[in-house]
C-alpha cells in the first residue's frame, strides 16, 4: 500500500518537512484504515476504537525542526501506535498539491471554484475563479457553509469576489505572492499580524478559514480512493479541532 500511495502522490516530487509514508511500522496485513488529519493521541485512540490496523494522516510525526527526542506527548503517542501494533502513515505537501485528492482540488471544489493555474513553491498554491461572481459578504458565507465555521474576514464586504487564491493550512506566507496575480480574494487556513495590512493596502479579500477545517478534504479522498482501489474498509475520523 505505501508503494502505491507513493507512486499516487508522487511524493519523491516534493522536498518536504517531515517523511512521506510509513512512519510508525505495525502489523503486516491491513483491511481496515482510519484517516484523520492530525496524528493526535484522540485520532489514535478513535483509529483504535474502530478496529483499524493502519491510521493515515495528513500531519505526521517527525517533523524538520521537532526535538528528536522521544518524550512527553510524543512519547505517549508513538507508545499508543507501537503497543497496538497500529501503523502510521502520513503524507504532507504530496497530499495538499495531488490534482484530485489533494486538500487545494478538495476545497476548490467544494467552494465552486474551476482551477486556472497554480503558483507558489511546488506549485502549491492555486488559482480559480466562480462561475458566478459573489460579493466578499456572501462568499465568506458560502466557505462558513461547506466548511461549517466562521472564517476570519478581512476585507470590504461588498467587494465582488471571482477570481481567488488559495492554498490550505499555515499558507499565509503566500498571500504576499498571491496578492501579485489578478485576483479578488485570498484563502487559507490562518492568518499572521501582517495579513490585516496587505489585505487592506492591496483591497484583495482574506478569508482565514481554519488550518483543520481546510485540510479535512484531502485525507478523506485519499481514504475513499483506497476504498475504491483495494476494497478496504475505511473511517474517516474528524477530530474537532477550531484552529
Amino acid at each position: 500500500m505505501e508503494n502505491y500511495i507513493g507512486q499516487l502522490l508522487s511524493v519523491d516530487r516534493f522536498r518536504d518537512y517531515a517523511p512521506n509514508g510509513l512512519q510508525v511500522e505495525g502489523r503486516e496485513e491491513i483491511s481496515i484504515i482510519a484517516t484523520a488529519v492530525t496524528a493526535s493521541l484522540a485520532a489514535i485512540d478513535a483509529a483504535l476504537a474502530v478496529g483499524a490496523d493502519a491510521l493515515l494522516v495528513h500531519h505526521g510525526y517527525f517533523w524538520k525542526n521537532e526535538a528528536p527526542a522521544i518524550r512527553g506527548t510524543k512519547k505517549a503517542r508513538i507508545a499508543r501506535l507501537l503497543n497496538n501494533d497500529l501503523n502510521l502513515f502520513g503524507y504532507h505537501l504530496p497530499l495538499d498539491a495531488h490534482a484530485e485528492l489533494g486538500n487545494n482540488a478538495t476545497l476548490g471544489a467544494l467552494l465552486g471554484l474551476t482551477p486556472t493555474g497554480r503558483f507558489a513553491e511546488q506549485d502549491m498554491g492555486w488559482l480559480g475563479e466562480l462561475a458566478v461572481p459573489q460579493t466578499f459578504a456572501q462568499f465568506a458565507a458560502t466557505v462558513e457553509s461547506a466548511l461549517g465555521r466562521t472564517p476570519l474576514a478581512i476585507g470590504d464586504s461588498d467587494r465582488l469576489i471571482r477570481n481567488v487564491a488559495w492554498c490550505t493550512g499555515g499558507a499565509q506566507g503566500y498571500f504576499h505572492e498571491a496578492a501579485t496575480r489578478d485576483i479578488d480574494c485570498f484563502i487559507t487556513g490562518e492568518a499572521s499580524e501582517f495579513v490585516t495590512h496587505l489585505a487592506r493596502e492591496t483591497g484583495i479579500a482574506y478569508l482565514g478559514a481554519g488550518h483543520h477545517a481546510t485540510e479535512r478534504g484531502g485525507i478523506r479522498a485519499l481514504g475513499d480512493h483506497l476504498t475504491h482501489a483495494f476494497g478496504l474498509t475505511v473511517h474517516h475520523l474528524d477530530i474537532p479541532n477550531p484552529v
